[in-house]
């Protein structure tokens, strides 16, 4: 049974993967910051595949330890989805407090990095945004993450040519990150993050060359 580490898995798009790698036949590790949406997700989880549930925040280098531990053995994937905004709304950068960015920085940046040395997996998926290549107003400190991540994931993917590295933007989704950043809106009109999950799995299953991608983009090839 191949294993997979997936972060921020409670719901949204770490849940609906973490859903089609079970029902593909994968054991999972799943975390969240939460521990009862992680408990009902594991619990449903549990009734298709071998699941072990963590709470707890990737910026935390214990609770990063004990993901790989948990896994119990060789990491065959490893997706770094779990992300944190930032505040909301979100300032510019020339009000940006930066004891917020370093957080920021810390679980978008450098937990992923952080993972991908203990667990060494063979195949990572880094979820980026498409801010991380536009310069929206507003998304300087989101944005910025998450463009480190993808340029993180290039470097990583020239000196592993053995191993495959991803950055994927799933596009926009109706999610609780996603409605964080536009507080007081409706954005019922987004897709549910389950539209995302087939071009995730076709650069997971497939034999595409490590680099970024879009989600959307790689179903409709």
């Amino acid at each position: 049974m191949p294993i997979a580490i997936v972060t921020g898995a409670s719901r949204g798009l770490g849940l609906a993967l973490a859903r089609a790698l079970a029902e593909r036949g994968w054991g999972l590790v799943i975390d969240a910051r939460e521990a009862g949406p992680l408990d009902a997700a594991a619990t449903e989880l549990a009734l298709t595949t071998n699941v072990a549930a963590l709470a707890g925040d990737v910026a935390d280098p214990a609770h990063r330890a004990a993901l790989v531990a948990a896994a119990n053995g060789p990491v065959d994937l490893l997706v770094n989805n779990a992300s944190v905004l930032g505040p909301s709304p979100q300032p510019p950068l020339a009000d940006y407090p930066l004891d917020t960015l370093e957080h920021v920085y810390r679980v978008n940046v450098l937990a992923p990095l952080a993972l991908i040395q203990l667990a060494a997996p063979a195949r990572v998926l880094n979820v980026s945004s498409d801010a991380a290549v536009e310069a929206y107003e507003g998304w300087g400190g989101y944005g910025s993450s998450k463009a480190a991540l993808d340029h993180l994931t290039a470097i990583l993917a020239a000196e592993n040519p053995g191993r495959r590295f991803y950055s994927v933007d799933p596009g926009d989704m109706n999610t609780r990150l996603h409605q964080e950043a536009f507080p007081g809106e409706d954005i019922s009109d987004r897709p549910p993050p389950e539209d995302s999950v087939p071009g995730l799995l076709a650069l997971i299953e497939g034999d595409l060359p490590s680099g970024r991608y879009q989600a959307k983009a790689l179903v409709t090839a």
